[in-house]
């Protein structure tokens, strides 16, 4: 389609309630999408489809819940019509050190960023390849190197990135394209409650110049809604992060021999604690999972 390729056309989001998913769907509303915003937080989900200017359809799901992602695509091919992209971005973080870590908590960590990933696209695959269309997994910058006090994060970002490149694979003799993204840090209520914790302060402004600076999220959605129009196979942000993947290899002892001596130092010499699930999208994930239920 010539001129704007996304118009008239169904783009689901996963975790669109706030951060960035809230600030994609703007940006692709803009472009004259449909939108199926999935997430958590129903009364926060209602608020952004009301907010978009574009039809919206707000669906409460949690991603690792597959039935509950397969009654959503139903809805979503009902009231809006087979989706021809698909954006993994839910996802949530705790940081600390992984012995103190709560076991529960951290392969809930990777259950929502990697296995949701999964499911999400497990479910819409027959929609894709039924509109030629477009699977976006939302990575990280974790991706590219892991890094000490998010271990499951970066084991889950790590696993997303993996996971699209096989299924990149596996599915364009079938005309589905797969993009990864790589956005590094993003002004989301996850990283300014982080920031809030003097070890993951210190992790990121001890990056090198560049790495460390914090993206307003609307950029960020900027980058991705163009990957979405482009169908682009790699979407790093900022975009000379693309010159890490030649030299990912040598990261790990770099990593190692910088935290081994400034981690003594983080926290000014008090114990690292675990931080617990980050942001409302973490806290309203630890509500949604609670033996009583939210």
């Amino acid at each position: 389609m010539k001129g704007n390729p996304l118009r008239g056309r169904t783009v689901v989001i996963t975790g669109a309630a706030r951060g960035l998913g809230a600030a994609l769907a703007h940006e692709l509303a803009r472009r004259g999408t449909r939108l199926a915003l999935l997430g958590h937080e129903r009364p926060e989900l209602h608020d952004v489809a009301a907010s978009v200017p574009a039809e919206a359809l707000a669906i409460g799901v949690d991603v690792t819940d597959r039935p509950g992602l397969e009654n959503a695509a139903q809805q979503i091919r009902e009231r809006l019509g087979r989706p021809s992209a698909v954006v993994a971005n839910a996802g949530i973080a705790e940081a600390g050190p992984f012995a103190t870590s709560d076991p529960a908590s951290w392969e809930r960590i990777v259950e929502v960023n990697l296995c949701g990933s999964a499911r999400t696209a497990r479910v819409f695959l027959p929609d894709l390849r039924a509109t030629g269309g477009y699977f976006l997994q939302v990575a990280s910058l974790a991706s590219l190197g892991a890094t000490p006090m998010l271990s499951a994060y970066c084991a889950a970002k790590a696993g997303v990135e993996a996971f699209a490149h096989a299924l990149q694979a596996e599915v364009a003799h079938e005309g589905i394209a797969v993009g990864v993204a790589y956005p590094s840090w993003a002004d989301t209520a996850m990283i300014q409650e982080g920031e809030t914790f003097a070890a993951l302060h210190q992790l990121r402004t001890h990056m090198p110049p560049g790495a460390r600076t914090i993206h307003s999220a609307d950029a960020v959605a900027a980058r991705l809604a163009r990957a979405v129009e482009r169908r682009s196979t790699a979407v790093y942000i900022p975009a000379w992060l693309r010159l890490v993947q030649p030299v990912r290899g040598a990261l790990p002892p770099l990593i190692t021999r910088f935290a081994r001596r400034q981690l003594p130092r983080w926290d000014e010499g008090r114990p690292l604690h675990p931080t617990g699930r980050l942001g409302a999208g973490g806290r309203a994930d630890r509500a949604a999972t609670a033996p009583d239920g939210p």
